[in-house]
């Protein structure tokens, strides 16, 4: 059956991705890594050295996740193979919609897994604090930068990660001047490392009372947020904190006292604020989380020629700098300059599925 070839070919396709993910898990090796780590952890004196064992356990989470993610895979493959082909042989296309649907699955399980084979980088599995800055062209650029700031916000749904505003500056007269959000859930930093840089817009301005097309452009940076166990010194000289009222929606949500924390660091010249949290302190302890997250950013980026902030990807949010461009007019295509992914739904982009440009990056930029 015709059908039934096109299946055949289908998982033909998916026995050499199988193939290839064994070999770039190193799956053999894991497997005996695995049943080492095992053993150590029934140890008698396991618990002799806490700090020593929960390393152990969390490299064994870590591996018996990749091991029993392949074996699922593997699994899923076989069983399927093995169906359509008695299926075939009995000449039973009443499951022939379920197969499909069976294969499409596993595809899709075989995309998410190679995915996170990807994401291997030191901070990869941190949170991600993500900073939005509209460029020049005030309230048409402070719009998109909302635009950009909700795209991000739905994708992180769809995700399953937690969204948690630290701090917004609103436009004169509509969107936002500038944001910052701490994106939390696995591999967050490792899957949204990609959409640092400027992000270029094209439509038919809703602020234009003539209707004219308008080309807008905002800056996206992402760092991971610092785990608790690496250690950042900071000198509290280098330090200059100013606190401000944080801002609100006005009546009884404008904050009467000055709970926001700005903080600069003076040998950088890096700013970063919050006015999210309840009390000054809060902010405080958030603020000097995001700052030692950027200077640990620049410490492990030596090779520059001089310490500069990484939110420098804002000294040039014009043409030519773009990462990525969202016509909206005179057609609809969104297009990665990097990758050259192309998606024609504008509107579904908008509305956080971006997974096809954030997975292509990671594929490209795989060593």
């Amino acid at each position: 059956m015709i059908e039934f070839d096109e299946i055949f070919d289908e998982l033909k396709d998916i026995e050499k991705k199988i193939a290839n993910l064994e070999n770039s898990i190193n799956y053999d090796e894991n497997k005996e890594l695995l049943s080492d780590l095992e053993q150590k952890v029934s140890a008698p004196d396991f618990w002799a050295d806490s700090g020593r064992a929960s390393e152990i356990l969390e490299n064994l989470k870590a591996v018996k996740k990749k091991v029993e993610t392949f074996d699922e895979i593997r699994k899923k493959f076989e069983d399927i193979n093995e169906f359509a082909s008695l299926c075939n042989e009995e000449n039973d296309s009443s499951f022939l919609s379920d197969i499909k649907c069976d294969v499409k699955n596993l595809s899709k399980d075989i995309e998410k897994f190679t995915i996170e084979i990807l994401l291997s980088g030191p901070h990869d599995s941190s949170n991600a604090i993500l900073t939005l800055h509209a460029g020049a062209g005030g309230t048409e650029a402070q719009d998109w930068n909302e635009m950009l700031y909700r795209m991000y916000c739905r994708w992180a749904e769809q995700n399953k990660k937690k969204v948690k505003l630290l701090d917004f500056l609103d436009g004169d007269d509509a969107g936002l001047k500038s944001v910052s959000i701490l994106v939390q859930g696995e591999n967050a930093y490792g899957l949204l490392k990609g959409e640092s840089g400027v992000h270029r817009l094209v439509r038919i301005s809703p602020f234009d009372s003539s209707g004219r097309r308008h080309t807008s452009f905002a800056a996206v940076e992402v760092i991971p947020e610092i785990d608790e166990k690496i250690t950042v010194d900071i000198s509290p000289d280098d330090i200059k904190m100013d606190v401000f009222r944080a801002s609100g929606a006005g009546g009884q949500h404008v904050n009467k006292t000055s709970s926001a924390v700005r903080l600069t660091h003076i040998p950088t010249g890096i700013v970063v604020s919050c006015q999210n949290e309840r009390s000054q302190v809060q902010n405080r302890e958030q603020a000097m989380k995001m700052l030692k997250s950027k200077l640990l950013e620049i410490k492990e980026r030596e090779q520059l020629e001089k310490i500069e902030d990484i939110k420098g990807v804002q000294k040039e949010i014009t043409w030519g700098s773009q990462i990525r461009s969202y016509v909206f007019m005179p057609y609809t295509l969104v297009k990665d300059h990097r990758t050259g992914v192309e998606i024609g739904n504008v509107e579904a982009v908008m509305d956080g599925e971006i997974n096809e440009f954030i997975n292509a990056y990671l594929k490209q930029n795989a060593k």
